[in-house]
Protein backbone atom coordinates (compact mmCIF):
# COMPACT_ATOMS: atom_id res chain seq x y z
CA UNK A 1 0.00 0.00 0.00
CA UNK A 2 2.71 2.61 0.97
CA UNK A 3 4.39 2.05 -2.61
CA UNK A 4 0.81 2.63 -4.23
CA UNK A 5 0.63 5.75 -2.50
CA UNK A 6 4.13 7.03 -3.47
CA UNK A 7 2.66 6.44 -6.96
CA UNK A 8 -0.14 8.53 -6.00
CA UNK A 9 2.18 11.27 -4.66
CA UNK A 10 4.62 11.39 -7.70
CA UNK A 11 1.54 11.43 -10.21
CA UNK A 12 -0.14 14.09 -8.01
CA UNK A 13 3.09 16.60 -7.90
CA UNK A 14 3.74 19.50 -10.64
CA UNK A 15 7.32 20.50 -7.99
CA UNK A 16 9.25 17.06 -7.63
CA UNK A 17 13.13 17.93 -6.94
CA UNK A 18 15.40 15.23 -7.76
CA UNK A 19 18.69 14.77 -5.93
CA UNK A 20 20.95 11.88 -7.03
CA UNK A 21 24.28 10.68 -6.31
CA UNK A 22 26.88 7.77 -8.32
CA UNK A 23 24.27 5.30 -7.42
CA UNK A 24 21.80 6.75 -10.09
CA UNK A 25 24.33 5.60 -12.99
CA UNK A 26 25.74 2.25 -11.72
CA UNK A 27 23.10 0.68 -13.31
CA UNK A 28 24.98 2.57 -16.76
CA UNK A 29 28.40 0.89 -15.85
CA UNK A 30 29.65 3.69 -14.58
CA UNK A 31 31.17 2.68 -10.70
CA UNK A 32 30.27 4.45 -7.41
CA UNK A 33 33.01 5.76 -4.91
CA UNK A 34 32.29 4.25 -1.84
CA UNK A 35 30.47 0.87 -1.89
CA UNK A 36 32.13 -2.43 -1.81
CA UNK A 37 32.18 -2.57 -6.06
CA UNK A 38 33.39 1.11 -5.95
CA UNK A 39 35.95 3.48 -7.53
CA UNK A 40 38.04 3.81 -4.09
CA UNK A 41 38.11 0.16 -3.44
CA UNK A 42 38.62 -1.25 -6.96
CA UNK A 43 41.94 1.67 -6.80
CA UNK A 44 42.84 0.83 -3.15
CA UNK A 45 45.84 -1.46 -3.90
CA UNK A 46 47.65 1.98 -5.65
CA UNK A 47 50.54 3.63 -3.29
CA UNK A 48 48.56 6.91 -3.67
CA UNK A 49 44.43 7.22 -2.32
CA UNK A 50 42.32 8.53 -4.82
CA UNK A 51 40.93 11.06 -3.08
CA UNK A 52 44.81 12.69 -3.36
CA UNK A 53 44.87 12.07 -7.18
CA UNK A 54 41.90 14.01 -7.66
CA UNK A 55 42.76 17.09 -5.32
CA UNK A 56 43.72 20.55 -6.72
CA UNK A 57 47.08 20.36 -4.93
CA UNK A 58 47.98 16.75 -6.63
CA UNK A 59 46.52 17.75 -10.45
CA UNK A 60 48.74 20.97 -10.41
CA UNK A 61 51.91 19.03 -9.62
CA UNK A 62 51.67 16.06 -11.28
CA UNK A 63 48.44 16.77 -14.65
CA UNK A 64 50.01 13.94 -16.37
CA UNK A 65 49.55 11.12 -13.29
CA UNK A 66 45.94 12.74 -12.67
CA UNK A 67 45.13 12.18 -16.23
CA UNK A 68 46.72 8.96 -15.96
CA UNK A 69 44.29 7.99 -13.50
CA UNK A 70 41.59 10.24 -14.57
CA UNK A 71 41.03 8.82 -17.92
CA UNK A 72 40.80 5.15 -17.28
CA UNK A 73 38.86 5.19 -14.03
CA UNK A 74 36.44 8.22 -14.45
CA UNK A 75 35.62 8.92 -18.02
CA UNK A 76 32.70 6.57 -19.39
CA UNK A 77 32.42 7.51 -22.94
CA UNK A 78 30.03 4.68 -24.05
CA UNK A 79 27.76 5.09 -21.40
CA UNK A 80 24.29 4.90 -21.77
CA UNK A 81 21.44 6.51 -19.76
CA UNK A 82 19.31 4.33 -17.66
CA UNK A 83 15.86 3.53 -16.79
CA UNK A 84 16.09 6.22 -13.74
CA UNK A 85 17.54 9.01 -16.39
CA UNK A 86 14.88 8.54 -18.51
CA UNK A 87 12.22 8.24 -16.00
CA UNK A 88 13.26 11.31 -14.88
CA UNK A 89 13.11 13.10 -18.22
CA UNK A 90 9.66 11.69 -18.67
CA UNK A 91 9.03 13.28 -15.74
CA UNK A 92 10.37 16.55 -16.57
CA UNK A 93 8.62 16.69 -20.34
CA UNK A 94 5.38 15.85 -18.26
CA UNK A 95 5.37 19.09 -16.01
CA UNK A 96 6.26 16.68 -12.65
CA UNK A 97 9.62 17.37 -12.07
CA UNK A 98 10.92 20.74 -11.91
CA UNK A 99 14.71 20.09 -11.22
CA UNK A 100 17.38 17.28 -10.71
CA UNK A 101 20.24 18.38 -8.71
CA UNK A 102 23.05 15.81 -9.26
CA UNK A 103 26.27 15.17 -7.78
CA UNK A 104 27.62 13.18 -10.51
CA UNK A 105 29.60 14.61 -13.76
CA UNK A 106 28.90 11.94 -16.30
CA UNK A 107 26.07 14.26 -18.49
CA UNK A 108 23.54 11.19 -18.56
CA UNK A 109 20.58 13.23 -17.49
CA UNK A 110 20.97 15.23 -20.37
CA UNK A 111 21.68 12.41 -22.68
CA UNK A 112 18.28 11.77 -21.62
CA UNK A 113 16.29 14.11 -22.22
CA UNK A 114 16.73 15.86 -19.49
CA UNK A 115 16.52 19.70 -19.33
CA UNK A 116 16.72 21.61 -16.15
CA UNK A 117 19.79 19.98 -14.45
CA UNK A 118 22.11 21.21 -12.10
CA UNK A 119 25.38 19.64 -12.03
CA UNK A 120 27.17 20.42 -8.21
CA UNK A 121 30.43 19.05 -9.23
CA UNK A 122 31.11 19.91 -12.86
CA UNK A 123 30.92 17.18 -16.27
CA UNK A 124 33.19 15.47 -17.68
CA UNK A 125 32.28 16.86 -21.00
CA UNK A 126 33.45 20.74 -20.29
CA UNK A 127 37.11 21.02 -20.05
CA UNK A 128 39.10 24.42 -20.98
CA UNK A 129 42.53 25.76 -20.60
CA UNK A 130 43.62 27.30 -17.86
CA UNK A 131 45.34 30.29 -19.19
CA UNK A 132 43.16 31.15 -22.14
CA UNK A 133 40.30 29.92 -20.95
CA UNK A 134 39.28 28.24 -24.55
CA UNK A 135 36.65 25.97 -24.21
CA UNK A 136 37.62 21.64 -25.13
CA UNK A 137 34.91 18.90 -25.02
CA UNK A 138 35.43 15.45 -23.40
CA UNK A 139 36.45 13.94 -27.55
CA UNK A 140 38.96 16.56 -27.21
CA UNK A 141 40.42 15.28 -24.01
CA UNK A 142 40.23 11.56 -25.23
CA UNK A 143 41.79 12.36 -28.95
CA UNK A 144 44.75 14.09 -27.30
CA UNK A 145 47.72 12.14 -27.89
CA UNK A 146 49.68 14.14 -24.87
CA UNK A 147 50.38 12.78 -21.26
CA UNK A 148 48.27 16.19 -20.37
CA UNK A 149 46.06 17.88 -22.94
CA UNK A 150 47.43 21.13 -23.95
CA UNK A 151 45.60 24.18 -25.93
CA UNK A 152 45.52 24.32 -29.42
CA UNK A 153 45.92 27.78 -28.84
CA UNK A 154 47.80 29.13 -26.48
CA UNK A 155 49.80 25.65 -25.03
CA UNK A 156 47.99 26.12 -21.53
CA UNK A 157 47.46 23.28 -19.51
CA UNK A 158 43.24 21.78 -20.33
CA UNK A 159 41.66 20.90 -16.83
CA UNK A 160 38.17 19.45 -16.39
CA UNK A 161 35.83 21.47 -15.67
CA UNK A 162 34.85 19.16 -12.38
CA UNK A 163 35.03 19.62 -8.80
CA UNK A 164 38.43 18.03 -7.37
CA UNK A 165 39.04 18.23 -3.49
CA UNK A 166 40.56 21.05 -2.29
CA UNK A 167 37.98 23.11 -4.24
CA UNK A 168 34.91 25.07 -3.91
CA UNK A 169 31.65 24.11 -5.03
CA UNK A 170 29.85 27.17 -7.22
CA UNK A 171 28.45 28.86 -4.65
CA UNK A 172 25.47 30.69 -7.17
CA UNK A 173 24.77 26.72 -8.20
CA UNK A 174 25.01 25.50 -4.91
CA UNK A 175 21.97 28.40 -4.28
CA UNK A 176 19.84 27.38 -7.00
CA UNK A 177 19.89 24.64 -5.61
CA UNK A 178 19.13 25.52 -1.92
CA UNK A 179 15.68 27.62 -3.27
CA UNK A 180 14.49 24.63 -5.45
CA UNK A 181 14.91 22.09 -2.85
CA UNK A 182 13.11 24.56 -0.09
CA UNK A 183 10.06 25.17 -3.03
CA UNK A 184 10.07 21.46 -3.55
CA UNK A 185 6.37 19.78 -2.87
CA UNK A 186 8.54 16.34 -3.15
CA UNK A 187 12.07 15.72 -2.46
CA UNK A 188 13.32 12.38 -4.17
CA UNK A 189 17.01 11.63 -3.08
CA UNK A 190 18.74 8.32 -4.71
CA UNK A 191 21.66 6.69 -5.23
CA UNK A 192 24.00 8.49 -2.53
CA UNK A 193 25.34 8.01 0.64
CA UNK A 194 25.03 11.37 1.97
CA UNK A 195 28.28 11.81 3.33
CA UNK A 196 29.86 14.15 1.07
CA UNK A 197 29.52 17.93 1.60
CA UNK A 198 28.51 20.36 1.44
CA UNK A 199 26.17 19.03 -0.97
CA UNK A 200 24.51 16.29 0.94
CA UNK A 201 23.38 19.31 3.45
CA UNK A 202 21.19 20.45 1.13
CA UNK A 203 18.36 17.69 1.76
CA UNK A 204 18.21 18.90 4.64
CA UNK A 205 16.92 22.50 3.72
CA UNK A 206 13.60 20.26 2.22
CA UNK A 207 10.50 21.49 4.54
CA UNK A 208 8.24 19.40 2.96
CA UNK A 209 6.76 15.95 4.16
CA UNK A 210 7.12 13.86 0.91
CA UNK A 211 11.06 12.73 1.12
CA UNK A 212 11.47 9.92 -0.77
CA UNK A 213 14.88 8.17 -0.08
CA UNK A 214 16.32 5.49 -2.52
CA UNK A 215 19.41 3.60 -1.80
CA UNK A 216 20.64 0.37 -1.59
CA UNK A 217 22.94 0.76 1.83
CA UNK A 218 22.32 2.50 4.69
CA UNK A 219 22.50 6.69 4.36
CA UNK A 220 22.25 9.09 7.77
CA UNK A 221 18.69 10.47 6.64
CA UNK A 222 17.26 7.30 6.52
CA UNK A 223 15.29 8.38 9.31
CA UNK A 224 14.85 11.76 8.30
CA UNK A 225 12.38 10.24 5.16
CA UNK A 226 9.34 9.87 5.02
CA UNK A 227 9.30 7.00 3.08
CA UNK A 228 12.94 5.10 2.39
CA UNK A 229 13.40 2.61 -0.01
CA UNK A 230 16.37 0.10 -0.35
CA UNK A 231 16.49 -0.92 -4.07
CA UNK A 232 17.88 -0.33 -7.53
CA UNK A 233 17.22 3.46 -8.28
CA UNK A 234 16.08 2.54 -11.99
CA UNK A 235 14.17 -0.05 -10.57
CA UNK A 236 12.04 2.21 -8.07
CA UNK A 237 12.05 5.36 -10.33
CA UNK A 238 10.58 3.33 -13.29
CA UNK A 239 7.99 1.93 -11.38
CA UNK A 240 6.92 5.21 -9.64
CA UNK A 241 5.97 7.05 -12.73
CA UNK A 242 3.50 3.52 -13.75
Amino acid sequence: MEFERLKEIVAESRNIVFFGGAGTSTESGIPDFRSADGLYQAAGGGRIAPEEILSRDFFMARPADFYAFYRSKMLYPDARPNAAHHALARMEAQGRLATVITQNIDGLHQKAGSRNVLELHGSVHRNFCMDCREAYSLEDVLASKEECPRCARCGGMIKPDVVLYQESLDTDLLQRAANDIRQADVLIVAGTSLTVQPAAGLVRLYEGNKFILINKSATPMDGAADYAISDSVAKVLSALEK
